[in-house]
């Protein structure tokens, strides 16, 4: 049994053993587009990629968010205008288009490519009132 075990976890590790896309993997794959993202079974998110490795965040309620992106240690690293700090991701391409794992804390939230488009996102401006 352990035998049957140990050829079954050797033959099968290729197929869950897949690396982080590289930057150039991502920005080749990303940019120009706008993908649309879900975790947990629920939409999420929506991403603008810009020439230049500039972004546009929205939780899909019409603020956005500027900022860009870099690779730092095997991870995409996003930097947004008013954030804390990077927040850092590891994408992984497959069949169905990108799943994104958060690598800043650990169980990190995975999203997942919904949708991809190359048109512009809605952003609403900022708030104004009387």
């Amino acid at each position: 049994m352990k035998r049957v075990l140990l050829l079954f976890s050797l033959l099968a590790a290729p197929l869950w053993a897949q690396s982080p896309m590289t930057a150039a993997e991502f920005e080749a794959y990303a940019e120009g587009k706008t993908l649309f993202f879900a975790a947990d079974g629920q939409r999420y998110g929506v991403e603008e990629y810009l020439p230049d490795r500039r972004v546009r965040w929205s939780f899909l309620d019409g603020q956005c968010k500027e900022g860009y992106w870099y690779e730092d240690n095997q991870q995409i690293c996003f930097v947004y205008e008013e954030s804390d700090g990077p927040q850092c991701w590891s994408f992984f391409l497959g069949s169905r288009g990108l799943t994104a794992t958060f690598e800043n804390r650990p169980g990190g939230r995975t999203l997942y490519e919904i949708e991809s488009t190359g048109e512009e996102m809605l952003c609403l401006g900022p708030e104004v009132g009387v």
